[in-house]
């Protein structure tokens, strides 16, 4: 393409925040980040951060991306946000923040169960959806802030997701993307819609019609840039915001999956294995699939809790070491960690790691995690990785599942997230799928996807498809090692597999004695 287009893309994760310009082949002309605080917690289990803090580094991110931008900004065509899912903040009707957000890692739960009808709750209990209802209700953070802050929840005057909050601040308008709803809010995501007035959602939570934004398809525009936005960011007034998804949705879309025979592996705080389907299907009975960024499409997934966050918490409590080397020699810890999976063979010398260190894809709230297999040989670059290993393993336990629920084989796989940006777990994903995997050829994937859907809101492209495979491309390829194939292969089989549940009666003894219900 000779005359190219340019696009910014805002995301706002859950480490950090970063803006960057895409051209419309995809290839990224300028980054800009700036690391955040995922959250703060006043009481265990708690997880909030003030959406002002979000804000702030929005406005740095993009402040710090124009010195190095190669072109006029000005050139720039549209801009687009993607945001971790699940964060909600309660507006006041002065349009401010009532409260810290709650953020997606929060833990807190209400004792009561929803307002439903007799007949209702009956067909719930009849075909066991009674669970999962009870169940978002009791997480849903509305309720929360209803039961123990009622005089903040006489405030709100509008419920937002993180996405929308920033949409609202960038544009003045309480816009929203359909691919950035997923959270604890009455949304029908068969439909990809508010859900209808008649539907229980209403009655499980104290959110009404009027606190919502309006939600738009990605590719249409959201509003423009205000003056006062520009000015706190310095994006160019009235540029177009095009909705695009959330950082997950945009993901899938930027590694260039658009089917369900392509899984989209995710090595972030979250991680997850998507597939893309035009049809809707619950991988976990009454567990939805989320809109996908195209329209009319759904993201089937499958998630480990606190994923690659694991790494992080390796760092902080075993890395020292990694820490000190990398300011030394200027470089990020996490590359030495490389060197760590180097020293230790497939299979960790038997060391198997469990990774459910937070309750994933409908397990019991007993869920924990666990390490099994120590003798004397086993060191610290052994428990990392086992660690990378035991995640592994539950990715494709999870891919088997989605396989068997969705009839259709997954025949390729393209990982993406921080994680993929090691050589050695890409190998070791390899060896434990047993395929060949592939990355992305930029690690930004979630931005790129925000950049596909801008691309398309302006018209450059028809569709998402032909956008997609115009912008997207793959990079490195890593085929399976057949010895390490087969140990893997017997591990799996033989001892992970069966881990959870041998475990579990110990799990939820654990629980009743810590919770003194024992």
């Amino acid at each position: 393409m000779e005359n190219l287009q340019y696009f910014l893309s805002i995301d706002n994760g859950t480490q950090s925040v970063r803006a960057m310009v895409f051209d419309s082949n995809g290839q990224l002309v300028a980054k800009s980040k700036i690391d955040i605080e995922p959250y703060f917690s006043d009481q265990p289990g708690w997880a909030e951060q003030h959406a002002d803090y979000f804000w702030d580094a929005l406005c740095k991110a993009c402040q710090a991306l124009w010195p190095l931008l190669p072109i006029p900004k000005e050139s720039i065509a549209a801009v687009s946000v993607t945001t971790q899912r699940a964060t909600v903040v309660p507006m006041g009707s002065n349009n401010e923040p009532l409260r810290p957000a709650i953020i997606w890692l929060d833990q807190r739960q209400v004792d009561t169960k929803p307002a439903l009808g007799a007949l209702e709750s009956a067909l719930f209990s009849l075909v066991r959806a009674k669970p999962l209802v009870d169940l978002m209700h009791s997480q849903a953070e509305a309720n929360w802030i209803e039961q123990h802050e009622p005089d903040i929840w006489a405030q709100v005057h509008k419920f937002l997701l993180l996405s929308g909050y920033h949409n609202y601040k960038l544009t003045g308008q309480y816009n929203d993307a359909i691919a950035s709803t997923v959270g604890f809010v009455p949304f029908d995501y068969k439909i990809q819609q508010w859900a209808d007035q008649k539907d229980w959602k209403w009655r499980a939570m104290p959110i009404t019609p009027s606190m919502l934004p309006k939600v738009l398809p990605a590719g249409s525009t959201l509003g423009s840039i205000t003056a006062q936005a520009a000015q706190e960011t310095g994006i160019p007034e009235g540029l177009p915001l095009i909705a695009s998804g959330s950082d997950k949705a945009c993901e899938v879309l930027g590694t260039g999956c658009l089917d369900s025979h392509t899984g989209s592996l995710s090595y972030g705080s979250l991680a997850t294995l998507n597939i893309v389907s035009d049809k809707y299907l619950e991988a976990i009975p009454f567990y939805p699939a989320y809109p996908g960024v195209i329209p009319d499409t759904f993201n089937v997934e499958m998630m480990v809790q606190r994923g690659y966050w694991m790494v992080s918490w390796f760092k902080k409590e075993f890395g020292l070491r990694e820490e000190q080397l990398a300011a030394d020699q200027q470089v990020a810890p996490e590359t030495l960690f490389d060197d760590l999976l180097k020293t230790v063979p497939a299979g960790s010398d038997g060391l198997m790691l469990q990774p459910y260190w937070s309750p994933s894809n409908g397990d019991g709230p007993e869920t924990r995690g666990a390490i099994i297999g120590f003798s004397e040989q086993h060191t610290r670059a052994h428990l990392y990785r086992a660690m990378i290993e035991g995640l592994t393993y539950a990715l494709r336990e999870s891919k088997e599942l989605l396989e068997k629920r969705s009839k259709t084989s997954i025949t390729k796989l393209v990982v993406s997230g921080g994680g993929s940006q090691s050589d050695q777990v890409m190998q070791i994903t390899a060896d434990i799928f047993g395929m060949t995997v592939y990355r992305p050829s930029t690690f930004e994937t979630s931005s790129l996807g925000a950049a596909i859907a801008s691309a398309v809101g302006t018209g450059l492209y028809p569709d998402f498809t032909t956008a997609a495979k115009n912008m997207t491309a793959h990079g490195d390829s890593f085929a399976p090692i057949a010895a390490n194939q087969a140990i893997y292969d017997n591990l799996y089989t033989q001892v992970y597999k069966k881990m959870y549940g041998q475990l579990k009666p110990s799990y939820e003894a654990i629980r009743k004695i810590s919770e003194g219900l024992a």
